[in-house]
């Protein structure tokens, strides 16, 4: 694999950065506890550093059944996953960078450090921007463009959905709320541990409510008028109990 270092004078590796470009559709799952607390809970998926370190998953899918249903769908049985970081401080030694059964892209900045850069080359490949921080719209224009990615599930964290909300680039909300109250002041909600509010209300309409056992599933769909997007067409989730280990 290669790694890619993206400069403003090397032209051939940009994709157009226009707002009409049209975006994947972005769904992001949380397991949250009934008093707001996130959990951890496990297309082409796209995380962020803070949750592939924490998680250390492969982020693969496990059931057989859907990976027939993703090869009957003309897709390979594994989604392409992504990581972002903007200090790209990766641990090469995760799981993840033990399995080669779908291609792994990270995107990252000039800021991961060389040796970094070096351990991850043959396992991953790398974009690094010279700003500080990743563009996510880049970003999702980068996996549609180049990628032909039409749906990303993003699986956390609550930084990275932050972020993501900000810039209005999530369609979807796939909440679980989980039969615990955890407490604890600087534990992180759906948006983070940042004490400050979003720069403005995000409207979310519910689409869908399942109860399982004592669990909730929601599906909260995020509307963005000025988007150019694809349709929610088959993107619907698979309802699953949450691993109490992981609570």
């Amino acid at each position: 694999m290669k790694s890619v270092v993206l400069n403003k004078k090397v032209r051939g590796a940009f994709v157009p950065r226009s707002s009409n470009v049209e975006l994947p559709f972005v769904a992001v799952t949380f397991a949250m506890t009934v008093d707001g607390k996130v959990t951890t809970k496990n297309y082409d998926v796209l995380v962020g550093h803070g949750t592939i370190e924490n998680d250390n998953v492969r982020l693969g899918i496990p059931r057989e059944d859907l990976r027939k249903e993703r090869i009957a769908r003309g897709q390979p049985p594994y989604p392409i996953r992504v990581i972002v970081s903007n200090k790209g401080r990766i641990n090469p030694g995760l799981k993840i960078f033990e399995s080669d059964f779908a291609p792994i892209i990270i995107f990252s900045t000039t800021r991961m450090p060389r040796k970094t850069r070096e351990q991850l080359q043959g396992k991953a490949t790398l974009y690094l921007s010279q700003a500080r921080h990743i563009d996510l719209r880049w970003v999702l224009q980068k996996l549609r463009y180049d990628f032909k990615v039409k749906y990303v599930a993003c699986e956390g964290g609550p930084a990275l959905f932050r972020s993501l909300l900000e810039q209005g680039l999530v369609d979807q909300l796939n909440l679980t709320i989980a039969p615990f109250l955890f407490g604890g002041k600087n534990a992180p909600t759906l948006t983070g541990v940042n004490v400050d509010f979003l720069p403005r209300s995000v409207r979310c309409s519910l689409k869908e409510m399942r109860v399982v056992d004592d669990e909730c599933f929601l599906t909260y769909s995020i509307r963005h008028p000025e988007r150019s997007r694809l349709p929610r067409d088959s993107f619907t989730r698979r309802l699953g109990r949450i691993p109490s280990r992981k609570l």
